[in-house]
């Protein structure tokens, strides 16, 4: 299947195509300029994997949890070209992307989320992928929920914002910590292929983002 997949949940533009069994992908730190950047850099991207994108049988996207604007932005491009092109669209997890290429068996995926609190989830690697044994959730380091067992592989920016209180919460369950591991396109297209290939695949309108928080910012007196 020729598939196309990005991700803008953090501060990076990923981008990943897949073509005639080859993998090509981008990944560029845009800060905030996703919207301004994001459908040349997938239309440069179709190019290097000499595709056009009529030639696509899905789309999928990082559909959070993460940065609330680069979310909407996510899903308005998946929505677009889902729609224009009439092909399905697969939303992934952006923390079980954050699982997919750590090699390990138990990882603890962790993204800062700013005000204070961090998105988290725990996936353990099963023969058909990943299974969540801690749903996506939005908590304090210091109350985030604790996998059972040990030797945890802790992924994400939530440990570089949050490494030593994340560290005293979770204790022996935590093996080593990659905190610079972020979301990529690629992962999200790793985890989307088979659920193209299963006809999990949705119209254009079911393309929607998992903001697991309702909350933008803090008000000034709970800034105080």
């Amino acid at each position: 299947m020729n598939l196309l997949a990005f991700d803008t949940s953090t501060d990076r533009l990923s981008i990943a195509v897949q073509a005639g069994g080859r993998l090509h992908e981008s990944t560029e730190l845009v800060g905030q300029r996703h919207a301004e950047l994001a459908l040349d850099a997938i239309d440069a991207l179709l190019g290097v994997a000499g595709l056009d994108a009529s030639e696509l049988h899905g789309v999928a996207f990082g559909a959070g949890p993460g940065s609330f604007t680069g979310l909407r932005i996510a899903t308005g491009i998946a929505q677009g070209l889902a729609l224009g092109l009439g092909t399905p669209v697969v939303g992934v997890s952006t923390l079980a992307a954050l699982a997919e290429p750590s090699g390990a068996q138990r990882v603890f995926a962790c993204l800062d989320a700013r005000m204070g609190e961090v998105y988290c989830a725990a996936f353990e690697r099963c023969p058909d992928g990943w299974q969540a044994v801690i749903d996506p959730e939005v908590r304090s380091p210091d109350s985030v929920s604790l996998p059972t067992g040990q030797g945890w592989v802790g992924r994400g920016n939530g440990f570089a914002a949050h490494g030593e209180r994340l560290a005293t919460r979770l204790g022996a369950a935590l093996g080593r910590v990659e905190p610079d591991a972020v979301p990529t396109a690629a992962a999200v297209l790793r985890l989307a292929a088979p659920r193209f290939a299963a006809g999990e695949g949705r119209d254009a309108a079911s393309a929607l983002p998992v903001y697991v928080r309702d909350k933008v910012a803090l008000k000034t007196s709970e800034r105080r």
